[in-house]
């Protein structure tokens, strides 16, 4: 569990320093670090089950807004915490009640629907009213965190090979 925990909190650590720096007008780097926190959760939660994979969520959340606290902007660590903790649990409860299907469709429906909520609920509290063309950036960030979670479907698929066989 140790190595989930270090690894979600340095990809939302990673995340909220780089969501601070646009690639352009629509895309920040932050998009294409974010989505491997959702491969993080559905590996642990398909080999764990879901109350590993929650411990671990939470876990890599304290671990994570404590060093956000420190590294990033206040506004920044509190939309970050609050869209990670919102967006991990409704990941790791979309993949339990999927992941009797077929292998892909737990990881891809609940990181899609994962990555709408987390798009929202960070952009609507990190950057809201500022002059920043946050909405520009919301979309981008979207559609990229959609594109590589639909990549991480194949270390998704290599890593657990054995447990969907």
């Amino acid at each position: 569990m140790f190595a989930g925990i270090a690894a979600m909190a340095v990809v939302v650590l990673a995340s909220n320093i780089l969501v601070q720096y646009p690639i352009n007008d629509w895309l920040t780097w932050g998009a294409l670090s974010y989505p491997v926190a959702y491969l993080v959760s559905d590996l642990i939660n398909r080999g764990y089950g879901p109350e590993p994979a929650r411990r671990v969520a939470w876990a890599g959340f304290a671990v994570a807004v404590v060093a956000s606290l420190l590294l990033a902007p206040p506004r920044i660590a509190l939309a970050s915490g609050t869209a990670f903790i919102l967006s991990q649990l409704f990941d790791i409860s979309v993949f339990h009640r999927l992941r009797r299907g077929h292998w892909w469709k737990a990881p891809l429906i609940a990181t899609v629907l994962a990555a709408i909520l987390d798009t929202f609920v960070f952009w609507s509290i990190a950057f809201a009213g500022g002059s920043d063309p946050w909405v520009t950036w919301a979309l981008g960030d979207l559609g990229v965190k959609l594109a590589v979670g639909l990549c991480l479907l194949l270390p998704f698929r290599l890593l657990t090979w054995r447990s969907v066989h």
